[in-house]
C-alpha cells in the first residue's frame, strides 16, 4: 500500500543530516571578551576536573557557568568564571599553602584582609589551611614583594623595633595590618620591608627559620616523608607528627633534616605537624599545621599458616621485643644514597614474592594484617643465597624468633634501621659495624613462611616503611 503525506525513512534520514548539517554548533568553550564574576585563566596542562578541584566547586556547575560541552577541550589563556563567588571580580590565581603559615601570615604575605582571604577560599575554620592546600588569591596580589620577618619578644615595642630594623613604625603598622603601634603582641612575626635578595619565607615562623620543606604532599600510609629546615646556624629543633617525635640532624651547615614514616594503617585524614624550635638569640617558638596523609591503595593477600604463629600469646612478647629495637636515633648518618639490593635475581631482574603494605588475612581472619616488608624471592641457580648490607650500620640484634625466624636488626644512623628475617644462617653479631655489600647472614625459611626467601623491613622513625622506595631513591 502506497502511503501519501509522509516521508520514506531514506527521506527521513537524509533530512536529518541536513538539519544536524545546518544547526549552528554549541560553542565547546566560550570566549567571552569581558567575562563577569571572577575567572581563571587556563594553565598549561589544567584540566576541568583540576581547575574545579582547586576552587572547591563542582566540575560540572564549572562547565555549566562556561557553556563548555566537553570537558576534555580547554585551551591554553582561557578565561573562565568561578561560580559560586558573588560580588569577587577579576582574575584569580592559585597559590600552594607551605608550611608555616597561617591566615594572618598570609594575609600580610597578600595584603588581602584575612575576612577576604576566607571569603575567597570559602573557609570556615583556619584548621582548613592545611599545609599544600591550594590558596586563591586575586592575580594582582600574587607577587609578593621581598620582606623580611621580626618576632616581638616580650617587652619589646614596636617603636623600638622600628628603630633597630630602620623601618618606619606606620609602615610596619600597614604592612601587618595592625590597629596602631601598641597593637603588636608578644610573639606575633612581623613583616618588614624586604632589601634586595630577601625571599620572605614562612610567614608565621621566626625570621631565624629560612624555609620548611615537607616532601612529599600530601602523605602517604607506608611511605617515608622527610622534613628539611633551612635556618641559621645553632637553630635547635624538635616537634613531633602524628604523635611520633620528630628528630631533626644538620644535614649541612644550617641545613636540618627529620626522617619520619607513616603507618600503612594508619586512618586516611588530617593530622598536626608540629614544630618547636629556639633560634640563636634564645627565642623560643612553636607553630602546628595539619598535613593530609591519603591511602597507599595496597593489594590483599590470603595466607594459610600453622595456628600457633598467629597466637597472641606467641606473637605479643614477639613484637613487644622487635618493635623495642629501632627506637634509639643515633646522631651519625652511616647510609648514603639508596640502598643497595640485600639478595641477587635468578634472572639479574628484580624479582618479589610479595610487596610491602599488602593488607593480609591469615586462616580466614579479617584483612587487619599488613605485610611489614618486601619479599625477595629465592634464588635456584646458586647454592647459597647470601645477604649483603645494602648500607653501612650497627647490628643491634641476632637471634631465632617464632614468626620472624632467624633474624636481624641494622641501626644505619638518625633512626633508619633494617631487618632481615627467615635467615638459615646469621653471619653477624650485635655490635658489630657492618659495611656495605658485607656478607651478613644467608637466605632460608625459618619462621612462619610458605618457602625460602627475604623479608627485608625498612624502619623509619619507629615505624615501618616500604623498602622498594629506599631501593630506588635517595633519601633524605
Amino acid at each position: 500500500m502506497k502511503v501519501t503525506g509522509m516521508l520514506k525513512p531514506r527521506a527521513w534520514m537524509i533530512l536529518l543530516i541536513a538539519l544536524a548539517l545546518a544547526w549552528p554548533a554549541r560553542p565547546a568553550i566560550a570566549q567571552e571578551e569581558n567575562p563577569e564574576g571572577p575567572v581563571y585563566i587556563v594553565q598549561e596542562g589544567d584540566t576541568l576536573f583540576d581547575i574545579a578541584q582547586r576552587f572547591g566547586v563542582n566540575w560540572l556547575d564549572l562547565a555549566n557557568a562556561n557553556d563548555i560541552g566537553d570537558a576534555s577541550q580547554l585551551e591554553v589563556g582561557q578565561a573562565l568564571v568561578i561560580p559560586g563567588l558573588p560580588g569577587v571580580q577579576g582574575v584569580l590565581v592559585s597559590q600552594q599553602v607551605f608550611y608555616g603559615e597561617n591566615l594572618r601570615s598570609l594575609s600580610r604575605r597578600y595584603a588581602i584582609s584575612r575576612d577576604e582571604l576566607a571569603r575567597l577560599n570559602r573557609l570556615v575554620s583556619s584548621q582548613e589551611l592545611y599545609t599544600g592546600i591550594n590558596l586563591i588569591i586575586p592575580a594582582e596580589d600574587a607577587e609578593t614583594q621581598a620582606s623580611r620577618r621580626m618576632t616581638l619578644a616580650s617587652g619589646d615595642s614596636l617603636l623600638e623595633q622600628a628603630v633597630i630594623n630602620d623601618a618606619n613604625p606606620w609602615d610596619l603598622v600597614n604592612k601587618n595590618a595592625l590597629k596602631g603601634t601598641w597593637a603588636a603582641l608578644p610573639g606575633d612575626v612581623l613583616r618588614l620591608p624586604g632589601r634586595e635578595g630577601d625571599s620572605g619565607g614562612p610567614g608565621a615562623l621566626p625570621g631565624e627559620v629560612a624555609s620548611v620543606e615537607v616532601d612529599a604532599l600530601p602523605l602517604v600510609q607506608g611511605k617515608t616523608t622527610v622534613i628539611r629546615v633551612q635556618g641559621g646556624e645553632g637553630l635547635e629543633l624538635d616537634g613531633e607528627l602524628i604523635d611520633h617525635q620528630l628528630h631533626f640532624f644538620e644535614d649541612q651547615p644550617g641545613n636540618y633534616v627529620a626522617l619520619q614514616g607513616i603507618h600503612a594503617l594508619l586512618e586516611p585524614g588530617f593530622y598536626p605537624l608540629t614544630l618547636r624550635g629556639t633560634t640563636p638569640s634564645g627565642a623560643t617558638f612553636a607553630f602546628s599545621q595539619r598535613v593530609y596523609v591519603r591511602a597507599g591503595d595496597y593489594g590483599f593477600e590470603t595466607l594459610v599458616v600453622p595456628p600457633e604463629t598467629i597466637d597472641p600469646a606467641v606473637t605479643q612478647p614477639e613484637d613487644e621485643l622487635w618493635y623495642s629495637l629501632p627506637v634509639e636515633y643515633t646522631p651519625e648518618r652511616l647510609w648514603q644514597g639508596s640502598l643497595a639490593k640485600p639478595v641477587s635475581s635468578a634472572t639479574g631482574e628484580d624479582c618479589y614474592s610479595s610487596y610491602f603494605g599488602n593488607r593480609r588475612s591469615y586462616n580466614g581472619s579479617p584483612y587487619n594484617y599488613f605485610h611489614t616488608g618486601l619479599d625477595f624471592c629465592y634464588n635456584y641457580t646458586v647454592e647459597v643465597n647470601e645477604i649483603r648490607a645494602p648500607a653501612d650500620g650497627v647490628v643491634v640484634y641476632t637471634g631465632e624468633l617464632t614468626v620472624r625466624g632467624n633474624a636481624t636488626m641494622i641501626d644505619h644512623g638518625w633512626g633508619v634501621y633494617t631487618g632481615y628475617m627467615h635467615q638459615t644462617k646469621i653471619l653477624v653479631e650485635p655490635g658489630e659495624h657492618v659495611e656495605a655489600g658485607q656478607v651478613i647472614g644467608i637466605v632460608g625459611e625459618t619462621g612462619r613462611v610458605s618457602g625460602p626467601h627475604l623479608h627485608l623491613e625498612v624502619w623509619v622513625g619507629g615505624v615501618q616503611v616500604d623498602p622498594l622506595d629506599w631501593l630506588e631513591n635517595s633519601y633524605p
